[in-house]
């Protein structure tokens, strides 16, 4: 038997986080498309379910053709069945009461609901403020089966009072569970439950900002006799990447360019970089964020650069330059400024002085 484990495709997300608007609607229409490719490899596969661990949507308001992609995708595959377990962010989303609930799309309240599927039974139920206290003390299962839990929320060793997402592992050993898939936290990871099984977040199928870097898809499960086997699949359309360039003895934008390029040269076109100057330099370092942006720009799908270099002031460079320059810095350097306020005062200074400003 063979499975798909995915959650937190925030399909109708606005992606307008320093997006133009025309990248923020395609991007939304690459959410859509990694939906609908996600189901056209269950297919290919032969997968016989397909679990939604939650936050499917972005709201609880979303689109007719949100709605009619996922409904659609669910009729068509008839061979498939869809267990969709309600996450915090689309409560009740794809019931709005226009459209009969497809025989092959299951669904999990604020009990727990089991379903048979060959030798594996699939439970789940959707956490809240009202059954978060004893929900998890009430999970009966037959240890005899297979059993698959699916929750949504904050998973910690001791739960948290004040948070209806959030729940102990501890309420969840020895229940006889041998693979629980969950979602809420956007990046993989997977790690043993107790004896018997493992947890597991899938980790949300697109990154939609640069709090989201790295790989990102669904797990793959295939059921045999006394065992559940999982593997990571990246299937994103686009990855975000984060990356920190150290220009430290680094003076001009060339040297800055080239340093920049090396580090970047692993990173696919169609992918969005953050790109982030570090390091310390120099009061005459050519450095200039908007243009290493400006320059890059073309080069990928998305690029932001952020300035976060510290200026290098050693006193004694300046102690004895009779330069107007010197006079500059020394006065500077000797006021009641902030380090911050002088740092930006002396950079900005010292580009005037050099006509650059």
């Amino acid at each position: 038997m063979k499975l798909i484990h995915c959650a937190d495709l925030h399909l109708d997300s606005r992606m307008e986080s320093g997006l133009s608007s025309e990248k923020a609607q395609e991007r939304r229409l690459e959410l859509l498309r990694t939906f609908t490719r996600m189901v056209e490899q269950a297919e290919k596969e032969q997968v016989d379910a397909v679990l939604i661990c939650g936050d499917l949507f972005d709201a609880r308001t979303i689109s007719v053709r949100a709605r009619n992609c996922v409904m659609d995708a669910v009729r068509m595959h008839p061979q498939i069945i869809f267990y969709y377990l309600q996450g915090n962010h689309d409560l009740n989303s794809l019931f709005d009461g226009s459209w009969k609930i497809p025989s092959n799309l299951k669904t999990f309240g604020a009990d727990w609901t089991s379903y048979d599927q060959g030798n594996v039974t699939i439970t789940g139920a959707e956490l809240s403020e009202e059954n978060k206290d004893d929900l998890l003390k009430r999970l009966a299962l037959n240890k005899n089966r297979q059993n698959i839990v699916m929750l949504h929320g904050m998973l910690t060793e001791y739960g948290g009072k004040d948070q209806a997402d959030t729940f102990s592992v501890r309420d969840l050993r020895g229940k006889g569970i041998d693979y629980l898939a969950l979602g809420h936290i956007h990046s993989y990871r997977l790690e043993r439950l107790d004896d018997r099984g493992i947890w597991c977040y899938s980790g949300c199928m697109e990154g939609r900002g640069f709090d989201e870097c790295g790989e990102k898809g669904y797990v793959a499960l295939e059921v045999t006799k006394g065992k559940i086997a999982s593997s990571f699949v990246p299937f994103a359309e686009r990855r975000l990447h984060e990356v920190p360039v150290d220009i430290t003895g680094l003076m001009t934008q060339e040297e800055i360019r080239r340093k920049v390029l090396q580090e970047l040269a692993y990173i696919p076109k169609k992918d969005m970089v953050k790109l982030l100057l570090t390091g310390r330099v120099g009061l005459e370092t050519e450095r200039d964020s908007a243009w290493v942006r400006k320059w890059l720009e073309d080069e990928y799908y998305f690029l932001k650069v952020k300035d976060e270099t510290s200026v290098l002031i050693r006193p004694e460079d300046y102690q004895y330059d009779v330069s107007l320059k010197g006079e500059f810095v020394r006065l500077v350097l000797a006021s009641d400024l902030t380090d911050g306020e002088k740092e930006e005062i002396l950079q900005r200074g010292i580009r005037a002085l050099a006509g650059e400003g």
